[in-house]
């Protein structure tokens, strides 16, 4: 049985928790960043109200104990968010997105690594992150995680052009 997820996690840096309403137009800033969508596959929001309904729905979802939905901050900034993708027995698959303006301080791979030891503390053994081939930056923060490449790769639609997806793992040891 698997257990429930801490609403918040500490780093060095960094606090990860639970969205709070106060969080919704720094997470709808996010959320409709032309930056963030070209590598994290975000719905097309045609306006704010449309951003804000999922903000709502994020929320929600950040508040139950069996799903990853956190928010990334440092120095009570909203810097980004991580969430699952879904799970499959005892594999997470994990996404993750930093504000282009905070990108290049090492935010991206804390808040993995924190997100990878607590989806083992939870129970999981592995956990699975994809990137879009191209994206350097995502792939080398998967790498400095200890995550390995996988000889698995997916060719995906999003916002009018083809991706090819590349994935690394990491797996629990005992």
């Amino acid at each position: 049985m698997k257990k429930n997820k801490r609403p918040e996690i500490k780093t060095a840096r960094l606090v990860l928790r639970e969205f709070t309403e106060e969080d919704c137009d720094a997470t709808v800033n996010l959320l409709m960043n032309e930056e963030i969508a070209k590598t994290y596959m975000i719905p097309e929001l045609t306006d704010r109200r449309d951003a804000e309904k999922l903000f709502a729905r994020l929320l929600e979802i950040s508040r139950m104990g069996d799903r990853i939905e956190y928010g990334i901050y440092r120095d009570g900034t909203l810097v980004g968010f991580i969430n699952d993708c879904g799970f499959e027995g005892d594999t997470a698959e994990i996404g993750y997105a930093i504000d282009p303006l905070h990108r290049g301080n090492g935010y991206a791979p804390e808040a993995l690594a924190a997100v990878i030891n607590e989806l083992f503390r939870m129970g999981y053994t592995r956990v699975v992150c994809g990137y879009f081939e191209g994206n350097r930056a995502s792939r080398r923060v998967m790498e400095k995680c200890g995550m390995t490449p996988l000889d698995r790769e997916d060719t995906v639609e999003y916002r009018g052009r083809t991706h090819r997806c590349g994935y690394f793992e990491k797996t629990k040891t005992s």
